[in-house]
């Protein structure tokens, strides 16, 4: 695997990412999980009722290093499951890692799982797209009455976080129907200074940095794999070791 840069270039990791995504399978393999999470967008974005924290794509910026801090931590967890410390969680791993969970899926859901995350078709589950995963579990088991049906991510800061995050995603989904589209980004850059627009390329490039498969709409996944992109997640990977 190639050295991580602290600064990649978005464009340059995008088109990265989604050659491998095109190569590695058409967006058929991922419709199924991808469907689930535009239902539950719709479901969170009719219970939000038009409450945000963001108010400009400029208020969610300016939370990537709370973003980024509440990710950090689960480098430990990461480590904990990748038994062989090869730096990938396999099927294997995967397995024993939701049994230790105590999360139940058929073998057909945990294979949804893997290969949606497994972005670079490498059979196994890097630290970005662990990240990935846990947040799509945490999303899709997150239920709309009983709490007694939600993974506990024995973190009140993650739940926090992979709530947050699903909150920036709910601001950019301005007509609230589970997904992305260039529209809706335009509107978001310039929502909070209308007299100040973004330059309609700086709109379409940020919205290709995002709709990896060039559909013209953005799933909640894919957007998962940018905005952490975006926060820098990855250039922590080389830092020693805290203690545990």
């Amino acid at each position: 695997m190639g050295k991580c840069h602290p600064c990649p270039s978005l464009k340059s990791l995008s088109s990265r990412i989604g050659g491998m995504l095109c190569n590695y399978g058409s967006s058929s393999k991922y419709k199924k999980l991808d469907s689930k999470l535009e239902r539950k967008m719709i479901e969170m974005k009719g219970s939000a009722s038009g409450q945000s924290n963001f108010k400009s794509i400029d208020s969610i910026i300016l939370r990537f290093p709370q973003f980024r801090e509440g990710l950090r931590n689960l480098r430990g967890v990461f480590k904990q499951y990748d038994e062989d410390s090869n730096g990938t969680i396999d099927r294997e791993e995967l397995n024993r890692c939701l049994e230790k969970l105590q999360l139940h899926f058929t073998k057909e859901e945990v294979e949804d799982l893997f290969h949606s995350c497994d972005i670079d078709g490498s059979e196994g589950i890097q630290f970005n797209e662990f990240i990935v995963l846990l947040c799509l579990i945490y999303l899709l088991m997150k239920p709309s009455s009983s709490p007694d049906n939600t993974l506990k991510m024995h973190s009140l800061q993650l739940e926090a976080t992979f709530d947050t995050i699903v909150e920036a995603f709910l601001f950019l989904d301005k007509n609230g129907d589970g997904k992305l589209n260039k529209k809706d980004v335009m509107k978001a850059l310039n929502e909070a200074s209308p007299w100040e627009r973004s330059p309609a390329r700086v709109t379409r490039t940020r919205f290709k940095e995002m709709d990896w498969d060039k559909n013209g709409k953005v799933s909640f996944r894919e957007f998962l794999f940018a905005f952490i992109n975006w926060v820098g997640i990855e250039s922590d990977e080389e830092l020693p070791e805290s203690g545990t």
